[in-house]
């Protein structure tokens, strides 16, 4: 049975745990500290923590400037208010300065559950993909949310981290961590699913199960949207029937169009795109809302069987 674990936990322990070397860490929240896990940087480095209350757009005005003044700045609220309250302050601040600001947001997707439509963000990494400079990471687990924390931390220019709100399953055998470099988690030449954050482990549990009727699918972690893994897309565009990409995302601007820009340009080829279609969230549990936006484990089976049918 797979570790099952909150990225948010895992985040506020890193920052913690890097925070203790590196000096120049800060770390700005915007009244959700205790629900972003900030609030452990806090105990541990109050004169390094900053709590703006609900002001996200003078939370990250202020901390282009601090960067401007040599701090590694971490942000972080929910996903909704990072990349749609804040747009303007992230493009015009931080990205056109190409700053050292890292905003690692919390509750994205469907899986936020119960708070419903206004809080489900589905439209942030369309959002946060277009500014130039941007790089945007979307973590599948636990460990990897540690991994892009300390990539952020050691790389210059402006991050989008983004991370649920709901404990996920620790996917094994990802391999090394890069910045922009994709992870096959499951090899196969019939077809390949590509899937980022929580449903990468989804994508897993359908690969499985597709094994035992024969059907061997590739599976690739695109944790890294922005700068994308063209090689390991067009490898599979060459290799496979088809192309599945899975996110708890609108398949607008997302993953999906990531993958279809990569192909269309290189070597087209059929690709399936499994996400939000044309609508909001709703208040319900996260497995319920899984189901409701056919994005569960067996859909991605169906989906494929369709597809090479």
């Amino acid at each position: 049975m797979a570790e099952l674990l909150y990225q948010r936990d895992i985040y506020g322990k890193t920052l913690v745990e890097l925070g203790k070397t590196n000096k120049d860490i800060v770390v700005l929240d915007a009244d959700l500290s205790s629900s972003t896990r900030t609030a452990m940087f806090a105990k541990e480095f109050p004169d390094r923590f900053f709590n703006f209350g609900v002001a996200e757009q003078n939370m990250i005005a202020s901390a282009a400037g601090m960067a401007s003044c040599g701090k590694i700045v971490f942000v972080s609220t929910f996903a909704i208010f990072a990349s749609g309250r804040a747009w303007d302050q992230v493009r015009n601040s931080v990205c056109y300065s190409n700053l050292n600001v890292k905003i690692v947001a919390t509750h994205a997707g469907l899986t936020v559950g119960p708070d419903g439509a206004s809080h489900q963000a589905l439209e942030d990494i369309a959002l946060m993909r277009v500014i130039p400079n941007m790089t945007v990471v979307v973590p599948c687990d636990g460990p990897q949310t540690a991994d892009a924390v300390k990539a952020a931390v050691n790389s210059k220019g402006p991050f989008y981290v983004r991370l649920g709100r709901s404990k996920v399953a620790t996917v094994e055998n990802k391999g090394e961590f890069k910045i922009g470099k994709g992870q096959m988690i499951s090899d196969g030449n019939d077809i390949t699913i590509i899937a980022c954050g929580v449903m990468v482990n989804e994508a897993l549990i359908a690969v499985n199960s597709l094994k035992q009727k024969g059907i061997k699918a590739r599976l690739i972690n695109i944790h890294t949207i922005r700068p994308i893994d063209k090689d390991i897309i067009l490898k599979a565009s060459k290799e496979t029937k088809a192309i599945v990409v899975c996110e708890e995302h609108n398949i607008t601007g997302g993953l999906a169009s990531a993958v279809d820009e990569v192909v269309a340009e290189n070597h087209p080829v059929k690709v399936i795109r499994m996400g939000v279609r044309n609508r909001f969230g709703q208040s319900g549990e996260p497995a319920e809302l899984l189901k409701e936006y056919n994005l569960t484990a067996a859909d991605i089976e169906k989906t494929v069987i369709t597809c090479i049918s």
